[in-house]
């Protein structure tokens, strides 16, 4: 008796203990768990401290609710110009409602990946080589809007979709390399030609202002001398006219002066001339050039009178 009372105990605490185990539910951060009775969806239970009534209820599928990432396997694609390229990428997404990414898909992530590297063959294959090795960022814009929109039935936000890398073939990337040199060489010259020309336009205009400031020199040099030879004729004519006043009045040295000018302008054409030279004075030009010495008489004695007129006039 004793013995059947304890195994019919032992046998109620087991069973109450397996009820209790199935009534608890517990949720971890970042799933959710959704709740079937007799296998039909009823509810979805969030992270924390849950009670269902077993037999009747049970978990029905354990969602993630995290963002996460699949890998795009590589593939090879054909271009719009029939170049075959390897593509791989990568895709991030999250579940934004238990139940429909539960029930409304099966294979969830196997879905995603296989639509993803589907849209990658539809983009690329509508673009160049060129334009697809250049528009990154508009290629995964593209895909992005595509795979969200498809997959918005299965409660899933897609996030981000990145094209990791897109590999021609080699003979590609060759001719692409030498197209590259060819470019920057027709770059290079067509920036030394742009330079030689720009200091051909430089030189050019260092001389015509060069020119232009020979010409001005030149200029104010040829006014300057023709001043100075006014000037000079002016000098000469006061002279002349001072020489002619004076031998008006009977001045002998005024006489001398003029005569011994001109012998020395005549010596002074006969020295600066380029032929040999042999000089012969006559005994008459003893007389006349000592009469140079006449010469400062005459000027002290215009300079007195010029004195002697300023005072009178004041």
């Amino acid at each position: 008796m004793f013995n059947s009372s304890l195994i019919t105990t032992i046998v109620v605490v087991i069973f109450g203990f397996i009820f209790l185990k199935s009534a608890v539910v517990i949720v971890r951060q970042g799933y959710e768990y959704t709740i079937e009775r007799f296998g039909k969806y009823v509810n979805t239970f969030s992270p924390g401290f849950h009670f269902i009534v077993p037999l009747w209820f049970r978990v029905g599928h354990k969602v993630n609710m995290m963002e996460r990432v699949l890998d795009v396997p590589s593939q090879e694609v054909i271009s719009k110009d029939n170049a075959v390229m390897t593509v791989d990428g990568v895709v991030f997404f999250q579940v934004l409602d238990a139940a429909k990414a539960a029930y409304e898909v099966y294979r969830l992530e196997h879905a995603i990946l296989n639509l993803t590297m589907t849209n990658i063959r539809t983009v690329l294959g509508s673009l160049d080589l060129d334009d697809a090795l250049s528009k990154r960022d508009d290629i995964n814009a593209r895909l992005l809007a595509v795979v969200d929109e498809a997959t918005t039935p299965w409660g899933v936000k897609v996030t981000r979709i990145e094209i990791k890398d897109i590999s021609p073939p080699m003979d590609l990337v060759d001719a692409m390399a030498r197209q590259m040199k060819a470019e920057r060489e027709k770059r290079a010259a067509i920036l030394e030609a742009e330079g030689q020309r720009q200091s051909e336009i430089l030189r050019a205009e260092g001389d015509k202002q060069a020119a232009i400031l020979e010409a001005e020199g030149e200029k104010e040099a040829a006014y300057r001398e023709a001043e100075a030879r006014e000037r000079l004729a002016e000098a000469e004519a006061r002279a002349t006219d001072m020489v002619s006043q004076a031998i008006a009045k009977g001045d002998l040295q005024a006489i001398n002066y003029f005569v011994a000018q001109k012998y020395v302008e005549a010596l002074k054409e006969f020295a600066t001339s380029q032929n040999q030279k042999t000089l012969l004075l006559p005994m008459e030009a003893t007389g006349v050039i000592g009469s140079l010495a006449g010469i400062a008489d005459m000027a002290k004695e215009a300079l007195s009178r010029n004195q002697q007129s300023g005072r009178d006039q004041r």
